[in-house]
């Protein structure tokens, strides 16, 4: 479906900036030149007043620091551009990233912190049922909908790390179910629950609504906080802006959480 005009998740976007700027600021300040010693021409870098050939130990170590930096401010870039282009004045300061730790309850007993650690844990595309029914093929995975492929592309697209149907076990269950997407957003160093549904007006699948939200609730999950759904309906096309906004409001109310609640 073409879209006419993108949505730009305001609060989501000043995030990543912020967040470009703080890791930006916590990194030395590194300068790559070459130098013609003996008639060769040598990588050098600098950082404050040293001077480090790259092949040496802590020349490597400052090659790393100098791409990571080059890979912040290239990214710093573009979301400025994002951002000058769609909104006035300067990001919300407030809006700043820190670290937000939400349990998942596998069982009563036993809960783990839905964060970096646990999206890493992640199998991709985990599911073994109804595989005969993945017929839409991107990036290497067979998705059940050209729905599920615009929004796998749009987290590739906007650099969101995400998991198609990984497995995850909710307290309450027993056996695992597979969440549609699982999206990291690392500058809260926290992940999100994405379900989405076909043919919302069909009853089969109204149950099924009821039932997934009732069992991320039971593990402790809040829908609109921890989890977002999007929806088919017949008659009325997927919207993919409807993914930004979703993630941008399940972003933006993380950053209410009390820190003595995290």
């Amino acid at each position: 479906m073409a879209i006419l005009e993108p949505y730009i998740p305001r609060e989501y976007l000043a995030l990543q900036i912020n967040y470009c700027k703080q890791q930006l600021a916590m990194l030395p300040e590194v300068s790559m030149t070459y130098h013609m010693i003996r008639g060769e021409r040598i990588r050098i870098f600098k950082c404050k007043k040293h001077t480090i050939k790259a092949d040496s130990p802590n020349g490597k170590e400052l090659e790393i620091i100098y791409w990571q930096r080059e890979e912040l401010l290239r990214k710093l870039s573009r979301l400025d551009g994002l951002w000058n282009c769609y909104f006035r004045g300067l990001p919300p300061s407030g809006i700043a990233p820190r670290k937000i730790q939400r349990k998942l309850y596998i069982s009563s007993t036993e809960s783990v912190i839905i964060d970096s650690k646990f999206f890493d844990s992640l199998e991709n595309d985990a599911d073994p049922n109804y595989r005969e029914g993945k017929t839409c093929f991107y990036n290497g995975i067979y998705y059940r909908s050209t729905a599920e492929v615009d929004i796998a592309r749009y987290y590739t697209e906007t650099g969101t790390p995400f998991k198609y149907e990984p497995e995850i076990w909710l307290k309450g269950l027993n056996r695992p179910i597979h969440t549609d997407f699982v999206t990291l957003i690392r500058e809260l160093d926290l992940c999100k629950f994405h379900e989405h549904f076909g043919m919302k007006n069909a009853a089969d699948y109204n149950r099924k609504t009821a039932i997934k939200y009732n069992n991320y609730s039971g593990a402790g999950l809040i829908p609109g906080l921890d989890t977002y759904f999007t929806y088919d309906v017949p008659g009325i096309p997927f919207d993919l802006r409807c993914v930004p906004v979703k993630l941008n409001s399940v972003v933006y109310c993380s950053l209410f959480i009390p820190e003595q609640d995290l």
